[in-house]
């Protein structure tokens, strides 16, 4: 069910400006009995085309699972900025040895002990369909101001008042 009152936005910019600082992804699959299954993921970047972008192993549950069930949901959380996002779409593994080459960093090394041209490493593409962010001040005076607005009016703080939240939806 969704929040009718939460705004719309097709916006991917948006959404990737708000993980951009945020280097791991809880990446949720459904595993062979269709059990939710999450693992962290560094993201390594936004492509042009609307997508996130990961390294993996080829012999990871991932790769099998997002075969089997291609749906995913990306969770991003910054709690030192009040950032939180959340991302589905649907996931793909294959393998591109250049694009693996030019996504390599040395510190991925621990994973694929082989380096960039490490025969193991897959792209892991998630397609985004849709997201939503909660980005709400991490100031001391913007907490204040909601406790203070709440006592005062005996009603919750809005959502506007002091958060910024809003849905991504790719046309």
């Amino acid at each position: 069910m969704s929040d009718s009152k939460t705004p719309v936005t097709h916006d991917l910019n948006k959404l990737f400006d708000k993980i951009k600082d945020v280097r791991i992804a809880m990446l949720t699959t459904f595993d062979e009995q269709q059990n939710l299954h999450s693992r962290p993921m560094a993201t390594i970047r936004p492509e042009a085309d609307g997508s996130l972008l990961f390294l993996t192993d080829a012999d990871s549950a991932k790769v099998y699972e997002v075969n089997k069930d291609s749906k995913v949901n990306l969770s991003y959380t910054n709690p030192e900025t009040n950032v939180y996002v959340s991302v589905s779409g649907t996931a793909n593994a294959y393998r591109d040895a250049a694009k693996a080459a030019e996504l390599y960093t040395e510190p991925l090394r621990a994973w694929f002990p082989k380096g960039k041209d490490d025969p193991s490493i897959m792209i892991l593409k998630v397609t985004v369909e849709r997201g939503e962010y909660w980005d709400s001040p991490s100031s001391l005076l913007s907490r204040a101001y909601g406790y203070v607005r709440a006592v005062a009016t005996g009603e919750a703080s809005k959502d506007d008042d002091v958060n910024e939240h809003a849905q991504v939806v790719v046309k």
